[in-house]
């Protein structure tokens, strides 16, 4: 099922119009990106996006999963991709965020394998669905937290934030340990984060974990879990 056309093609156009070409140079050289960019920010990307999304009703799972994976995978520009993640977060498809979409949240994660796509991934896709579903998810980031896939650790890592009081501890502890070794920046900077997000909602149990991590914990690590504390 080749997705929405309609909505594919119109979201390409709405980019092409608004892109700006001196800021889209700035912005890969910046973002080290081999994708080009359109060269348009966040809160004008939300704007360009926001009618064409409003007029959006999905078929059906399988037509919007297609979509996403079309505006995905046939990307041109960065911005592209950044819409895809826009239709895979739409309002009418919360209910698809379910362990149906795993194999989706993997697959862009992997072909993503950057911090400004896989984090969004984490945060507002493959941690609602751990909230929602924690019995037939946590299996999947317990393989994925020992995965070869550096960005998929760094997922695993990053699947929690904003759960607060529904935290998993003893996932949150064992996505830490499995990746403690790794001399990455990106994923020790996710330890600090992910730590660092939980302390708003148990400070002593963040700080007992430093401790009892000790010299484990990677000074970046360390100095994220502890910023606000």
């Amino acid at each position: 099922m080749p997705g929405d056309r309609d909505l594919v093609e119109s979201v390409r156009a709405a980019l092409a119009a608004a892109g700006d070409a001196e800021r889209a140079r700035a912005q890969q050289a910046y973002m080290k990106s081999e994708m080009r960019y359109r060269g348009i920010g966040a809160p004008e990307l939300r704007k360009v996006l926001r009618p064409l999304l409003a007029l959006y009703r999905p078929a059906s799972r399988e037509e919007w999963a297609a979509t996403v994976r079309t505006l995905w995978d046939e990307a041109g520009y960065r911005e592209e991709r950044y819409a895809a993640l826009a239709v895979a977060r739409h309002r009418l498809a919360r209910e698809w965020l379910d362990p149906g979409s795993l194999d989706l949240w993997r697959h862009l994660v992997v072909t993503g394998a950057w911090w400004d796509l896989v984090d969004e991934i984490a945060a507002h896709l493959v941690a609602p669905t751990l909230r929602a579903h924690r019995q037939e998810v946590t299996p999947v980031l317990r393989a994925w937290m020992t995965d070869d896939h550096l960005w998929l650790r760094r997922t695993a890592v990053l699947s929690q934030l904003g759960a607060k009081a529904e935290t998993d501890v003893v996932l949150l502890r064992d996505t830490i340990e499995h990746n403690l070794e790794d001399r990455s920046f990106w994923l020790r900077k996710a330890i600090g984060w992910a730590l660092r997000d939980y302390a708003r909602t148990d400070p002593d149990w963040v700080r007992a974990e430093v401790a009892r991590l000790g010299d484990r914990l990677s000074g970046l690590s360390r100095r994220e879990a502890l910023k606000h504390l």
